[in-house]
């Protein structure tokens, strides 16, 4: 028996100078030779070769890169006793690099060699993680002791599934694996104390936070450069900060490339550089930063610094909405809506607006609404959006309330129903200053019942202190005429005054009439000519016939005969028959002759 147990002894001991040999060989470089000594050995089940060949095929190094293959042989070393092949088989399902769907070819180049993800709180934006397996693996490393593994099973307790996590425990086995100098366990136990938002742990959190950033972890730097723009744990200190997320930035940390890039474009923390800043918001828009992608655009967009590109915003807008971004796909919504930097296409705008409006933003919303009841959009979307409506209606929500009680006004994606708009727009009014402007509106024009210009006009005007524009114009035309109440010239020109300076036109020219004269406010011909300016050159047909008047008869100095006859050749284009009269008593210049104008109406149109 001596000799077998010698035989036996002779083979173990050839088999450990083996293992010697190539493991040598690994470390000198010679990947190949390695490869091929190790597998005979992985064959004969020896647990520490088929750790080596399953890492082999990972990394690619001195054999076809495969991380099936791989996998099989860290399966068997783990087996087998190994007690670094179970950390590593954890983080290749935590990374989704190995299961039901996952190819062949899967990329692991960011697999550490002592068997944990140096990725792991930065899990691959397209894996589909596996944590029931990588749960099953992480408990065995962590069981053998492996600060990689306890750390491992911390990061699954916190950021797996629901029914997995246990913060508690999570904490105990970062604090071990940290107390072990593990950079992953220091990164997730100071994590985890800054995660209890109490002033006296931040300090310790950053001090842990140093230990994983001087592992160059990338994620450490950034979370440094938080803390020291926070003042978490250490004295707020914003130049300090960038240098941190400048570390983290080129270690390809895309957040930190974010906040660098910000910081660059903006000189904050650091001297202005608007290209270099640029530059690294690119990169980490490149990379699927929804964030950076929507700055990008907004810097293409605004122009400024940068010179305004909108075809290079639309495409910036694009990405990130794509990926979920909802400021960004409002933003793309508005760009095909005015046709900047894309063709106008009001329903790929309804598209974009909607995607935004679903994902909580309220603007959004309205901005929806608006074009569906332009009909600016198909059939369909009409449809589709007041079915939204009316199931957020029926939910309780009040803007939903107001968009469905606008689609019975005004018919939109079904039959008009007056009656029934009046019930949902006085709902809404409760909490919606638009829908207190239109339920008025309703009343004041007997629509879905008697009319009431009287308590409509009371609705309008609690729109109107709101500051609705629509309001306001619509207040100022009952105080001119009276309508449900007394009349107030003064109080209208204020209204009318206040929605010009916001933009409207109507309010513009009306601003105009009521200076021009015929009504109980001082006169002021140079103010009115101006209104009336301002409205012609955004199309306003009967502002431009006044201002064609005011030029021609010299209400506002010497006459202009040859800019009034460009002005009333705009009203004429614009369908107003009068024009034509005004065009054909022009007289020449030096026939001019200071007059009146024509008595105008409030009609703004």
């Amino acid at each position: 028996m001596s000799g077998v147990f010698g035989k036996l002894a002779g083979v173990f001991s050839s088999n450990a100078a083996r293992l010697k040999r190539a493991e040598d060989m690994i470390a000198g470089g010679d990947r190949t030779a390695a490869f091929k000594l190790l597998v005979p050995l992985a064959q004969a089940s020896l647990p520490r070769a088929e750790f080596l060949v399953g890492r082999s095929y990972l990394e690619g190094a001195g054999v076809p890169h495969s991380v099936r293959d791989g996998a099989y042989w860290l399966e068997r070393a783990a087996e087998h006793g190994d007690t670094q092949a179970p950390g590593l088989l954890a983080a290749l399902h935590v990374q989704g690099l190995i299961g039901p769907n996952t190819s062949k070819d899967a990329d692991a180049s960011g697999l550490s060699a002592n068997g944990a993800s140096s990725v792991l709180f930065g899990v691959l934006d397209t894996a589909v993680p596996d944590f029931v397996q990588a749960l099953k693996w992480a408990r065995r490393a962590a069981a053998a002791g492996t600060p990689d593994g306890q750390a491992l099973l911390a990061y699954i307790l916190t950021s797996g599934p629901e029914d997995m996590r246990d913060p508690v425990e999570a904490e105990r086995l970062y604090h071990l694996s940290a107390m072990a100098k593990c950079a992953q366990g220091c990164l997730g136990y100071g994590l985890a104390l800054l995660k209890k938002n109490d002033p006296s742990v931040d300090a310790e959190a950053y001090r842990w936070m140093i230990i994983a950033a001087e592992a160059d972890l990338a994620t450490a730097y950034y979370l440094l450069g938080v803390m020291t723009q926070e003042g978490r744990g250490i004295e707020a200190d914003l130049p300090t900060a960038v240098t941190y997320y400048r570390e983290a930035a080129i270690r390809n940390l895309r957040v930190a490339q974010a906040r660098y890039g910000l910081a660059l474009f903006e000189g904050n923390g650091i001297e202005k550089n608007v290209q270099e800043g640029e530059s690294w918001l690119r990169r980490a828009a490149l990379q699927g930063d929804t964030d950076a992608a929507a700055i990008v655009g907004d810097l293409y967009a605004r122009g400024g610094d940068l010179p305004p590109n909108h075809a290079e915003a639309a495409m910036w807008y694009r990405r990130a909405a794509e990926g979920g971004h909802r400021a960004a796909a409002r933003a793309l919504g508005l760009m095909h809506l005015n046709g900047l930097g894309t063709p106008r296409d009001p329903e790929e705008a309804a598209r974009w607006f909607r995607l935004s409006a679903e994902a909580g933003d309220t603007a959004s919303r309205f901005d929806l609404a608006t074009l569906v009841l332009k009909h600016e959009t198909g059939p369909e979307e009409a449809t589709r959006t007041r079915e939204w409506f009316e199931k957020e209606a029926e939910g309780g929500d009040l803007v939903g309330a107001y968009n469905y009680g606008i689609c019975l006004a005004e018919g939109v994606g079904v039959e008009r129903n007056d009656t029934q708009a009046m019930v949902w727009l006085k709902r809404a009014a409760a909490g919606v200053v638009n829908a207190r402007y239109w339920y008025g509106r309703l009343l004041a024009e007997g629509r879905g019942g008697p009319a009431d210009p009287v308590e409509g006009r009371k609705w309008i005007a609690q729109a109107a202190e709101a500051g609705m524009v629509e309001a306001l114009v619509a207040m100022a035309e009952f105080l001119v005429n009276g309508v449900g109440g007394e009349k107030d010239h003064p109080r209208a020109l204020d209204l009318f005054e206040r929605a010009a300076h916001s933009g409207h036109v109507g309010a513009m020219f009306a601003v105009g009439a009521m200076l021009g004269g015929g009504h109980d406010v001082p006169w002021d011909r140079p103010a009115a000519e101006n209104w009336f300016r301002k409205a012609a050159e955004q199309g306003h047909g009967y502002a431009a016939l006044m201002l064609g008047r005011y030029l021609a008869r010299g209400l506002n100095g010497a006459a202009k005969i040859e800019e009034a006859r460009l002005w009333l050749t705009q009203a004429r284009g614009a369908g107003l028959a009068e024009a034509e009269a005004d065009l054909a008593a022009l007289p020449h210049p030096d026939d001019a002759q200071p007059g009146q104008p024509s008595p105008a109406g409030l009609n703004i149109g």
